[in-house]
């Protein structure tokens, strides 16, 4: 049985800030990388831990990108295009911009459909990149 991997459990694995529950979610974790158990989340638990850990925790970008590449690279967790994360934390990080954002280019930049619609100027910062205002 594959099970859905909720924000809150990273949260405690990655911050450590309530013993128990980060001790019970290191396990978790760990039966994940050996295999034991199936997990699978979405993209929006990876934005929102980002999200908490940069404003909330004042968590280093490239700390933020390590930890949760480490996580993510994890044969047993599920997760919709996967392959798009270590270029969107390279962007997170080489250009400064939002996790959307970069996130929003690399997986533009992955389906080879680098043009975007935006007023967002960050998106200028990222080669390969085209953005367009609607006219």
């Amino acid at each position: 049985m594959t099970r859905f991997l909720d924000t809150n459990i990273l949260l405690r694995y990655l911050i450590g800030d309530s013993n128990e529950q980060a001790e019970r979610s290191l396990h978790l974790l760990l039966r994940v990388e050996r295999g034991e158990e199936k997990v699978f989340t979405s993209s929006l638990v990876i934005f929102e831990t980002v999200f908490t850990l940069q404003k909330f925790y004042k968590v280093p970008r490239e700390k933020i990108a390590g930890q949760l590449l480490a996580i993510i690279s994890m044969r047993n967790l599920q997760l919709p295009d996967k392959n798009v994360y270590s270029r969107a934390f390279d962007l997170y990080i080489s250009k400064n911009i939002s996790f959307a954002d970069a996130y929003n280019a690399a997986y533009a930049l992955d389906l080879e459909q680098p043009t975007i619609y935006s007023w967002d100027t960050d998106f200028d910062k990222i080669e390969g990149i085209t953005r367009l205002e609607p006219e």
